[in-house]
């Protein structure tokens, strides 16, 4: 039986919903392939700490050693720099949980957290904004097929010259891709190489230049996800063009506002920075919850942050935020590869 290394937070005593476990046991065994001698750490928060403790008794089971780290014990929230007590101990695991939140302006201590992750190319699980429901449809999946259909798109998108989109509600963009950019796969299989959201399913680059109108009858990213959840009813209309947002309109004023001030943060956040198409064939509809959303079957573009340690892009913004649609149409190249947000391809 392994024990907690540090005893500041209780998870290993705290009582869950056992609704939790499968997802739990997902990811410790299918995503991350924990192994017993690994030392892992787990960080989360007071609203996400139940979701936590299920994936504790999970490394208990396995009899790793652990750390758990609950942040409001080290610092305020929102949180202005990633706590040094929990970047000490991630120079010293072989993987990390970080289940948690989003609070608004935290994106720079999450991406010093990442920039340790990358440096040391830890296994790590993303799940900010994770909560119970997504944890008993998401990340019950079988991600082996994720992974399956994962590995057959990127394949024919690393080929090909273009990806263009349509939906009956209005979308209607081509991206044209750049070969000096790679494609990742973060199909909820963690490797080394890539740190991923859980649950996991889509494949990812930064665009060459992205054109059209995107109808987002989904959702957005960040904070704005637990402001307006599911858009359908007040769809939000962006024109993209030569990769930059140059107009969004929504007959939810608070919405439209909103995006726009977050887009127009820094010199690139209102830029194309991530370009992706969901995989999770397993989701059935979009819920409202970015986190899960992002993954389901269908194109999602960001504004922002290029991740370019993954994708090779050379530039960079302090903001990331993500618009997903619903019932897609893609071609890539000449070839349609999903109608009506139904994969042509198999798995």
């Amino acid at each position: 039986m392994s024990s907690s290394i540090h005893e500041k937070s209780s998870l290993r005593e705290m009582k869950f919903d056992p609704e939790l476990t499968p997802g739990a046991r997902n990811a410790v065994n299918v995503c991350l392939r924990i192994q017993p001698k690994e030392k892992v750490t787990v960080i989360t928060d007071e609203a996400t700490k139940e979701i936590a403790a299920s994936i504790v008794h999970e490394l208990e089971d396995l009899g790793c050693p652990y750390n758990s780290w609950i942040m409001e014990e080290l610092a305020a929230r929102p949180l202005k720099d990633f706590p040094k007590e929990i970047a000490e101990d991630m120079e010293t695991s072989q993987v990390s949980i970080f289940a948690v939140q989003a609070q608004r302006n935290e994106l720079q201590s999450r991406m010093q957290m990442t920039d340790i992750v990358n440096r040391r190319h830890i296994r790590h699980a993303h799940m900010v904004n994770i909560n119970k429901r997504i944890m008993m449809e998401g990340m019950r999946a079988d991600f082996m097929k994720v992974d399956r259909i994962s590995v057959k798109v990127i394949e024919m998108v690393r080929k090909a010259k273009r990806v263009r989109a349509h939906t009956d509600a209005g979308t209607d963009f081509v991206a044209d891709l750049n070969p000096n950019y790679k494609w990742v796969k973060t199909s909820g299989i963690i490797s080394p190489d890539k740190w991923g959201n859980l649950p996991g399913g889509e494949i990812f680059t930064t665009p060459g230049e992205v054109n059209g109108t995107f109808v987002i009858d989904g959702v957005v990213g960040d904070f704005l996800c637990a402001k307006f959840g599911d858009l359908a009813p007040n769809p939000l209309t962006i024109k993209v063009k030569a990769n930059r947002v140059t107009e969004a309109h929504s007959d939810n004023k608070e919405l439209e506002k909103d995006f726009w001030s977050y887009t127009h943060t820094d010199e690139n956040s209102d830029r194309v920075g991530e370009f992706a198409i969901g995989t999770n064939i397993e989701l059935k509809d979009v819920i409202g919850e970015i986190l899960q959303d992002e993954k389901y079957p269908g194109i999602h573009i960001a504004f922002g942050n290029p991740y370019g340690a993954h994708t090779g892009a050379e530039w960079y913004s302090a903001t990331h935020i993500d618009v997903v649609g619903r019932k897609f149409d893609i071609w890539v190249d000449d070839e349609q590869i999903m109608k009506q947000g139904q994969f042509l391809v198999e798995a």
